[in-house]
């Protein structure tokens, strides 16, 4: 049986480059990963969402672009 890992232990974070180091609100992403795992940066022991990598490059691009559409 294959022991599932809590990602947030084996995650290398980084904070968004929008971060501006004062508390602000910001989230940070792991790369290297079969999923792109997703936190708030305020709370590193709280939820994880984690998403497919063409679902996260599809975000990505939207929010370069203006914003997701409906």
């Amino acid at each position: 049986m294959q022991q599932k890992r809590d990602v947030r232990a084996v995650a290398a974070w980084r904070k968004s480059s929008y971060s501006n180091g004062e508390g602000a609100e910001c989230v940070e992403v792991a790369d290297g990963l079969p999923v792109v795992p997703v936190r708030d940066s305020k709370c590193a022991e709280g939820a994880v969402l984690a998403f497919g990598p063409v679902a996260w490059s599809g975000f990505v691009t939207a929010i370069k672009h203006g914003g997701p559409t409906t």
